[in-house]
């Protein structure tokens, strides 16, 4: 199984990007899916999740109302749009897939695939 993310890059402040994170090799439709971020000098961290079927979304706090997590099966896709970005949300923003599972999933070492990382800035 693969992940590859893309649509990072550098923006406004309170701009938008929409990151997408192609999956392959696997059975997608049944993968909980996720998007973590990591700053520098700072932990990776969970800002959305999503269970297989797309019903059930989670959203860190800190960009709860901004960002909005979907998954098209039929492109084996699953997509991060962020809007009214913060500089405080400028990382390096990862997508990982969980093989099994009928919900979402919030700890990095419940995910079995992730990608390579697509880097966020955000300018003021």
């Amino acid at each position: 199984v693969q992940l590859v993310e893309s649509g990072g890059g550098l923006v406004q402040a309170g701009g938008s990007l929409r990151l997408s994170c192609l999956v392959s090799g696997g059975g997608f439709s049944s993968y909980p899916t996720g998007w973590f971020r990591q700053a520098p000098g700072k932990e990776r961290e969970v800002v959305a999740a999503i269970n297989w079927s797309g019903g059930s979304t989670y959203y860190a706090d800190s960009v709860k109302g901004r960002f909005t997590i979907s998954i098209d099966n039929a492109k084996n896709t699953v997509y991060l749009q962020m809007d009214s970005l913060k500089r405080e949300d400028t990382a390096v923003y990862y997508c990982a897939a969980r093989q099994l599972g009928g919900n979402y999933y919030l700890s990095a070492n419940e995910y079995d695939y992730w990608g390579q990382g697509t880097q966020v800035t955000v300018s003021s």
